[in-house]
């Protein structure tokens, strides 16, 4: 006798998907619903901080396989707020497993589902945009699910939920600079990467003041990516313009946009954001095409751009939209994607080279 489905998705036009529970099945949540369309590295998708309060539906199939490691982790308590999936394994293979998945999200109380119609679901999201959705037990009436939806209030404090509370330290053999990173929700690979290339970093809280990061007396400043609506933090676009010129300053994703932000320019939503190790970017000044991997919901107004200090360095080849500014008297750059990307692609390490330089330049 096949197996019963225990649990389901209902979106607010009423439209249901069916599965079974995995993770906490115990949980009832009510999310903003986006699709990621990475192949792999779905440990690093649950643990980065910008999918706070977001439920992701996986499109690639196969999920669990390789199980959870404890060096892969980019955070150390994910807020992912749900995951979907088509299918999903709980006997990993994989001689650096120390955890299946479904025991990581019940340990940190995160529902999830799989037997998804993903594909199905994908389309949904593309043609009809991110919207509220929730994932509730198969026997939920949907009036009374679509009720809680209508309900629910979107939350604008996650930046303040997963940056960290106070200053800590992220130190190397043989450090040659000192960076300061502004915890917006910053992936643990960010710190590794200025690890790795001689910097030690001292991650600071997001409302953190501009005399106390300057007091550090930092060879550069860098803005990390997080979750959420950039409008939602006007104090880290405070802090950039009080500090702006002073300082060489590297942001990506949401830093990108708090930076664009502080110059003056606009953001808006993006009908379903960009998500996934596979997007092309063309880079302005050489003229190559970079394979990224991006995160983000929110993107820089073209047109507003223009009325400021900055000028695009990247655009996004699908869509046209701003991936990357820079103002070069201000010793000031930013991408919209994740060049610190892990598990991949590594096209964009080089930005990492080009903050060194800046902060060399600066010594």
């Amino acid at each position: 006798m096949a197996e019963k489905y225990n649990r389901k998705i209902v979106l607010s036009d009423g439209s249901t998907y069916p599965g079974f529970g995995f993770g906490d099945t115990g949980s009832e949540r009510v999310c903003e619903i986006v699709f990621n369309t990475s192949m792999v590295g779905y440990q690093e998708i649950i643990s980065d901080p910008s999918y706070t309060y977001q439920m992701v539906v996986m499109t690639y199939p196969v999920i669990g396989n390789y199980g959870m490691t404890d060096e892969d982790y980019e955070t150390k308590v994910p807020t992912i707020g749900a995951l979907v999936t088509r299918s999903y394994t709980d006997t990993p293979s994989n001689f650096r497993c120390t955890k299946t998945l479904s025991e990581t999200l019940e340990e940190n109380h995160i529902p999830a589902i799989w037997g998804v119609d993903t594909r199905k679901l994908t389309r949904s999201i593309r043609d009809y945009g991110s919207r509220p959705a929730i994932i509730t037990d198969i026997d939920t009436p949907v009036e009374q699910a679509v009720a809680k939806l209508n309900a629910a209030v979107a939350p604008h404090d996650a930046v303040k939920r997963v940056s960290c509370k106070k200053k800590w330290y992220a130190k190397t053999a043989n450090a040659k600079y000192n960076v300061v990173a502004i915890d917006c929700g910053i992936k643990l690979n960010i710190i590794r990467s200025l690890n790795k290339r001689g910097c030690n970093v001292t991650v600071m809280p997001y409302d953190s003041k501009a005399e106390d990061v300057l007091a550090l007396r930092p060879d550069g400043v860098f803005l990390s990516n997080g979750p959420g609506d950039p409008e939602d933090v006007p104090s880290v676009v405070e802090l950039v313009k009080a500090i702006k010129g002073k300082v060489p300053i590297c942001g990506i994703c949401l830093g990108h946009q708090l930076i664009s932000l502080a110059y003056g320019a606009k953001t808006y939503k993006l009908k379903f954001g960009h998500r996934g190790g596979n997007h092309p970017v063309k880079n302005l000044k050489t003229g190559k095409i970079e394979i990224t991997s991006q995160n983000h919901s929110y993107a820089v107004d073209t047109d507003s751009v223009k009325e400021t200090d900055l000028c695009v360095t990247h655009v996004n080849i699908l869509d046209n939209t701003v991936e990357g500014v820079a103002c070069e008297k201000d010793r000031i750059f930013s991408v919209q994607y994740h060049p610190e990307s892990a598990p991949g692609p590594q096209d964009s390490g080089y930005l990492f080279e080009q903050f060194i330089n800046r902060m060399k330049e600066g010594k």
